[in-house]
């Protein structure tokens, strides 16, 4: 295998084949996806390399102390053999990554192969096709996270401990020195815990950076920009934490932070700068400094970090580890964003150049990425991604009394069934036009339905401007394009499920949507609005942690002439119907997935962001004698169980269960109608916002690529667009 090393002596640098590591039992064997070079300290190493004799013990005082102490004990002979054959070594340069687990050694029962996780450690993490990573210096990576954005999972760790070293509180005002890439991350969490940060730093587009990602002032130390704001922010009294992420000889930011902290204040090194602290300074404002060891607690503890001895969480927090889960966490709920640090990614073959590029400075870099084909090309899922507008014109109010009026496309057995026998009675809605394919079929759905008008001509609805709003209950093939024109016509649209067959199709109705600005759309997605659900969900209360629910779909065998067989035209039965439970479960954990795997005939794997999982199971093959819908939803100590609309029951401190006298399978229809005639009338939000609507239909499009390709995918929107109602 590959891996980057340095000759110490020379200063060489080279991408060497190696033997690959074995998987030892404690760790799990690790194929890089990505490594992240960090530009502080590696490019130190780099430089100090390049250096003579003279220059590397200037650099190194302290290893100039044990040469000295060796000599005295060894002899300068021994000493000089014993000196110049370390430098004369390869060593190793890396310490963050993000893989996939290849092997699994004795004793891991935590992941399994196949599984992202993001590693740490200067002897575990390198930069290298293959690394063996003992159980507390890696850590799975959440379903949705960027293989890119999890290798930053080491370094945000060290910017996080000295984040804690310094003991934050809300309303703090904080100065960070020094703003690469530890300095970035540590603006990013000390803005997410309610501190307000000012920076200092001699680069300007650094500073611009650091003020986007939320410092409130940045600046060169010389400019004085920084002393007025800590003075004006403070009413004169000084940061209450200064966190040193400078490197360099220069004692500037000691002498910096002594200058800006007020009495009692906080310092707190973090990078390695020259500490030559100004006695009188930092005596009369009795200032408490603080180093910062790396990722945290378990750092340089054999016993923790090769022998996977962890530390009490009630002795220790916040150890490596869980730190290195912190910063995952942080990343999956886009609570720390790292994608605007990342300056340049390199292919792995380019190391060499790219250490070369950055040590001469013609690679200007917060954050520099190694990616690595191979991998990429076996565990990259495929993005599915859709444009969805945040742009909206707000919907007016139909005028007071005046009932809804409707247009039908379509009215076939479903529409004739499940919707027009909830609207035909009420005072509050007019059924003024339906148009279907065939004349008879209008004919028929006027006379049972007493619409005003039946024609077999779209445009007859569409283009009335006496109809409000449009459901259009056609043929899968068509909901999208007839969708798309109903927005473009201005009406509030109800489409039966899917809403699209394709991404291209989806990606038509939501460029409809930012061209007429009008997102008054709702799918037929009516589980969410059943009512047993509805209470079942409201017995349960409110979810803390990560989720795990499992769905079966008990869709028995398709008559022989159904159109749903037509798959070349209508699409697959799973592409018709999975929206409906895809939606459930994202309305269950009030989340959209942001990942699928799916396998068979056909079980696909959800992930959320904050690390929820479900897995819904859609078959064909079961037994018609057993329920066609059942679910059940696992979450912080409690478990709800739901049987096909009919039973619910909810496990927790206490025990609720649903009257055992079914009242019917409500499914949800005649209350999802409700919801939306109330959203026309009103101009309100519609029951279910685009973002989630696309996230829907897009997650089950990739539950089928899924299983066409044998690999994940990935879900992204680019944009949110509203939010739930």
């Amino acid at each position: 295998m590959k891996q980057v090393v340095q000759n110490y002596k020379s200063g060489e640098l080279a991408l060497l084949d190696v033997p690959e590591p074995a998987c030892k039992p404690g760790g799990v064997l690790v194929r890089t996806v990505y490594s992240l070079i960090s530009t502080g300290t590696e490019m130190m190493k780099v430089s100090e390399a390049s250096l003579s004799l003279v220059g590397k013990a200037k650099a190194r005082p302290d290893q100039v102390a044990k040469v000295m102490q060796s000599v005295a004990t060894n002899g300068l002979s021994a000493t000089y053999r014993k000196v110049t054959s370390k430098l004369d070594s390869y060593t190793p340069l890396g310490y963050s990554l993000c893989g996939v687990v290849e092997q699994v050694g004795e004793g891991i029962t935590d992941v399994a192969v196949g599984d992202l996780v993001a590693c740490a450690g200067n002897e575990h993490a390198l930069h290298a096709e293959l690394n063996w990573v003992p159980k507390n210096l890696y850590s799975p990576v959440p379903a949705g996270v960027d293989p890119r954005h999890a290798a930053f999972g080491t370094v945000g760790s060290i910017a996080m401990q000295g984040v804690r070293r310094g003991e934050p509180q809300i309303g703090d005002v904080a100065l960070v020195i020094g703003l690469g890439l530890i300095g970035q991350l540590v603006v990013q969490l000390l803005t997410s815990s309610g501190v307000r940060v000012v920076g200092v730093d001699p680069d300007p587009e650094r500073c611009k950076l650091a003020e986007s990602l939320g410092a409130l002032t940045c600046a060169h130390p010389a400019s004085g920009i920084v002393d007025t704001a800590v003075d004006e922010l403070t009413h004169g009294a000084g940061v209450d934490q200064t966190y040193l992420a400078a490197g360099g000889n220069t004692n500037d930011p000691v002498e910096l932070a002594a200058k800006l902290s007020r009495d009692r204040g906080r310092v707190i090194d973090i990078g390695k700068c020259k500490l030559d602290l100004p006695w009188n300074a930092y005596y009369e404002k009795e200032l408490d400094v603080r180093f910062s060891r790396s990722y945290g607690p378990g750092r340089y503890d054999p016993s923790y970090e090769l022998e996977g001895r962890d530390y009490p969480i009630g002795q220790v927090r916040w150890t490596e580890r869980r730190n290195l889960e912190c910063v995952l966490d942080l990343i999956a709920r886009d609570r720390l964003d790292v994608e605007p640090l990342i300056t340049h990614v390199s292919d792995f073959s380019s190391a060499v150049d790219t250490y070369k590029s950055l040590n001469e400075g013609s690679l200007k870099a917060v954050a520099v990425l190694f990616r690595y084909p191979d991998a990429v090309a076996r565990t990259e899922p495929v993005v599915t991604s859709a444009r969805v507008s945040v742009a909206s014109a707000p919907a007016a109010a139909l005028p007071a009394g005046q009932p809804v009026r409707l247009g039908f496309i379509g009215a076939g057995n479903y529409a004739s069934s499940m919707l027009l026998p909830h609207l035909v009675e009420r005072a509050d809605v007019q059924l003024k036009h339906v148009a279907t394919t065939s004349a008879l079929s209008g004919a028929n759905a006027k006379r049972k339905f007493g619409f005003a008008a039946a024609s077999t001509d779209i445009d007859d609805v569409l283009g009335d401007s006496a109809i409000d709003a449009v459901f259009v209950v056609t043929r899968h093939s068509s909901h999208a394009e007839l969708t798309r024109q109903a927005l473009l016509a201005g009406k509030t649209v109800f489409v039966e499920k899917p809403l699209a067959l394709s991404e291209s199709e989806l990606q038509k109705v939501l460029d409809a949507i930012e061209e007429s600005g009008n997102d008054r759309l709702q799918v037929g997605f009516n589980r969410r609005f059943a009512p047993l659900l509805h209470e079942a969900r409201e017995q349960f209360g409110p979810r803390v942690g990560p989720a795990s629910v499992r769905y079966l779909v008990n869709a028995g065998r398709l008559d022989h002439g159904s159109w749903y067989n037509q798959t070349a035209s209508e699409g697959s039965r799973f592409v018709g119907e999975g929206g409906h439970f895809i939606d459930t479960v994202s309305w269950l954990l009030d989340a959209d997935p942001v990942s699928v795997f799916a396998t068979g005939d056909l079980q696909a794997t959800l992930g959320y962001a904050d690390g929820s999982t479900a897995v819904i199971t859609y078959t064909e093959t079961g037994s018609s004698g057993f329920p066609k819908e059942t679910l059940d939803l696992v979450a912080d100590g409690k478990v709800l169980k739901f049987d096909d609309f009919v039973r619910a029951s909810v496990y927790s401190r206490k025990k609720w269960a649903s009257s055992r006298i079914p009242k019917g399978r409500d499914k949800g229809q005649a209350a999802e109608v409700d919801a939306f005639l109330s959203a026309v009338r009103t101009g309100s939000p519609m029951p279910i916002s685009i973002a989630s609507l696309a996230a829907t239909t897009l997650a089950t499009l990739a539950a089928q690529a899924s299983v066409a390709n044998a690999a994940p995918v990935r879900i992204e929107l680019p944009q949110k667009a509203g939010s739930p109602a």
